[in-house]
């Protein structure tokens, strides 16, 4: 009986008692309404709900009376062990072991699927996120954005959301011509144009540029600057991409810049031309003093957005505007930013932006701000030369250490990383510990089949040992946390909860044996805990899935 089932069953107990008292007093109460929660102290029971001390008030009972009420009604509910009242009215249910031990089963025939639900089905989400300029390597900051957008992603979608990953190509603009003044200055042995980019990467490009295109230096002077800074963003945006997918990120739609300042069909305005008249029409936008503005301090922003210079020139907040209404004209409702700790005062301006085109700030958009992640001892790129490059990182640190750690904790919170501990095969190192219980599940399976210990039997009833209702217990909190860590966008929650979860396993091995001592006969209790041997690793492997680290089997 999972928490979802036991709501149920606590709402059937729950509405005749408090109708009894007080008719009316349960309309429009869901399952939902009576969350229960795990007892940190599991001597407490299984499952607790304060759906006595919630509803007291709108039935005109006393709590504890209330409470004693529901137990009594609950204790008669077959696959409940055990129903106490605690406190001023607290309900702490046990179940019988048959009915806790039925969820190993569960989880092994439900394999990948176990954790997915439909929490977030109806949800249209764009999510974005990392979006570096296509001047030069992803860096430290682009990598704590990786691993968590696409952490973020796999939890959205586990959750039944319908979610597109999208990177937004920051390819326009002046930094784009100093990107190809850089690397032509290296194709002709010149010095770096005042305000260019330098470093070993850029010589590599202009060699790399210079290959593919040798007639470069040979056009005009005016042509020289475009096919240099064109062929050089093709080159760069391909080592971008290479970087990424070898960090086992994964992007739909890679989106130009360039898009939003393009004439439109046969010519007609741009998008960035439309969303001013787009804005306009919603009676945001006015003149004044030549320049075209934007009323954003209608919806909480600190001031009002120019959005056209009075020299005709746009902003960069128009490529804002049209990227958001491009957004909504593909289809997404929702839109998810995830941006870098310096791009804090974007908040405002987004949710500004967004009741501006018509949207509910406060629903339709979210601006998620990470912050600043550092890694003690790591070098600054030989190729960039003031950077710490993804590649180096996960070179040195691998990716799944890497992953893992920086999912692990809250985008908000800046972070410190310890290599030395990352790279220890001890259990101080939380992925080794992680990953080292599922290859230990993997070891049990093995060493039971050399046993003859298979799953032809299934006796959960026999589940009887303290560790045994633990495990269970934590493992059926899996698609809760999946549930929730979607919700308030937080995959550090699935991190923590593995690492519980390995805990609570590696102290069970310690005390329950799925392989008979000496020659022992095998027993159907060594076969029903090789289901909960493997249901174990089952959830493991879908919850270091959800962070995109990998569960080896062998360690």
């Amino acid at each position: 009986m999972d928490p979802e089932a036991l709501s149920a069953v606590l709402l059937d107990v729950v509405r005749p008692a408090a109708e009894a008292r007080r008719a009316g007093s349960t309309e429009g109460l869901t399952p939902a309404d009576l969350p229960l929660d795990r007892p940190k102290n599991r001597d407490h029971g299984d499952w607790a709900s304060n759906a006595a001390l919630k509803l007291a008030k709108a039935v005109g009972a006393n709590p504890r009376e209330f409470a004693a009420e529901i137990a009594e009604a609950l204790a008669a509910v077959p696959g409940i062990a055990s129903v106490e009242v605690a406190g001023p009215g607290f309900i702490n249910i046990r179940l019988d072991a048959a009915t806790a031990g039925a969820l190993a089963k569960t989880i092994v025939e439900a394999g990948a699927a176990f954790g997915r639900n439909d929490s977030q089905r109806g949800n249209t989400i764009n999510l974005e996120f990392v979006s570096a300029n296509p001047t030069g390597p992803m860096h430290i900051g682009h990598t704590r954005w990786a691993a968590l957008g696409d952490a973020m992603a796999r939890l959205l979608l586990a959750c039944d959301a319908t979610l597109v990953r999208e990177f937004y190509i920051n390819d326009a603009g002046a930094q784009m011509d100093r990107f190809g003044a850089s690397v032509l200055a290296a194709m002709k042995g010149e010095p770096t144009p005042e305000g260019g980019y330098a470093g070993a990467y850029i010589d590599e490009l202009a060699q790399r540029v210079h290959a593919a295109d040798p007639g470069i230096l040979n056009l005009p002077a005016d042509e020289q600057l475009v096919a240099a800074r064109d062929r050089a963003y093709e080159l760069q945006l391909g080592e971008l991409q290479a970087s990424l997918a070898k960090f086992n990120v994964h992007f739909d739609v890679f989106f130009s810049e360039r898009v939003l300042h393009a004439p439109g069909a046969d010519g007609g305005p741009s998008l960035v031309e439309e969303a001013v008249e787009r804005l306009r029409a919603q009676g945001h936008v006015f003149d004044q003093d030549g320049a075209v503005w934007v009323r954003t301090t209608d919806f909480g922003d600190d001031k009002d957005r120019v959005i056209r210079r009075s020299n005709g020139e746009f902003t960069y907040f128009a490529a804002d505007a049209a990227y958001y209404l491009n957004k909504s004209d593909r289809g997404f409702q929702h839109k998810i930013y995830l941006l870098g700790a310096d791009h804090h005062g974007y908040v405002h301006r987004l949710k500004a932006l967004a009741g501006a085109a018509g949207d509910d700030p406060d629903k339709d958009i979210e601006v998620l701000i990470g912050q600043l992640v550092s890694i003690n001892g790591a070098r600054l790129s030989k190729r960039a030369g003031n950077i710490i490059e993804l590649d180096d990182l996960r070179e040195w640190l691998g990716t799944d250490a890497l992953r893992y750690s920086l999912a692990r904790y809250p985008a908000d919170s800046p972070l410190t990383l310890d290599p030395e501990i990352l790279q220890r095969r001890t259990n101080d190192n939380p992925v080794f510990y992680v990953q080292y219980a599922h290859a230990r599940t993997h070891n049990v399976a093995r060493n039971a089949a050399e046993s003859g210990v298979d799953r032809s039997a299934f006796a959960p009833e026999l589940l009887e040992h303290e560790t045994e209702s633990a495990l269970l217990g934590v493992l059926q909190e899996f698609p809760r946390t999946v549930a929730f860590a979607a919700q308030v966008r937080e995959p550090h929650r699935v991190a923590r909860y593995l690492e519980e979860l390995a805990g609570v396993y590696h102290r069970w091995y310690d005390n329950c044996r799925v392989i008979p001592l000496g020659d022992d006969p095998v027993t159907d209790l060594h076969r029903t805990r090789l289901w909960l041997n493997d249901a174990t690793g089952q959830v493991l492997r879908n919850g270091l899935d959800l962070l995109g680290v990998s569960a080896p089997e062998r360690m």
